[in-house]
């Protein structure tokens, strides 16, 4: 129960935080989506920051794992805000501009969660994660 109340929260938190910057950052429909992709850049680099070293804690609560990833970066970052900038750009007519977001997102959002899973291994003094499972991290 307490998981879900944690990914309910966390959720909450990253809505807000999404919507803060969508409303701060707005862009037109066919212009080039830099809020959706720096969002989801600093969620993909947050994330693999918190997987890499924080989540390999001893006595860590699995509800504040969930409620931190699944809760609040999930609800910042997400798939669907990629699609829909995409599509927006499409039926404006900027198709080039639509393939080469989601292209350039994908490229970038692997390297910020590589370099975030670097830099998570690193401060926790261990060896870069090899594979992470929803029961722990393989070293």
């Amino acid at each position: 129960m307490r998981s879900w109340i944690a990914v309910a929260l966390g959720g909450i938190i990253g809505t807000g935080l999404r919507l803060a910057s969508d409303t701060a950052f707005p862009h037109t429909a066919n212009a080039f989506p830099w809020d959706t992709l720096i969002i989801n850049l600093v969620g993909s680099l947050v994330l693999g920051v918190l997987a890499g070293g924080v989540w390999g804690r001893p006595g860590l609560p699995p509800w504040l794992k969930v409620g931190l990833g699944s809760g609040v970066i999930g609800s910042f970052t997400t798939f669907s805000a990629l699609t829909a900038a995409s599509v927006t750009l499409t039926t404006a007519g900027a198709g080039w501009l639509a393939l080469t977001y989601v292209g350039v997102s994908l490229l970038l959002g692997l390297g910020a969660a590589a370099l975030g899973l670097r830099v998570g291994a690193s401060a926790a003094h261990r060896r870069m994660p090899r594979e992470i499972t929803d029961e722990g991290i393989d070293l």
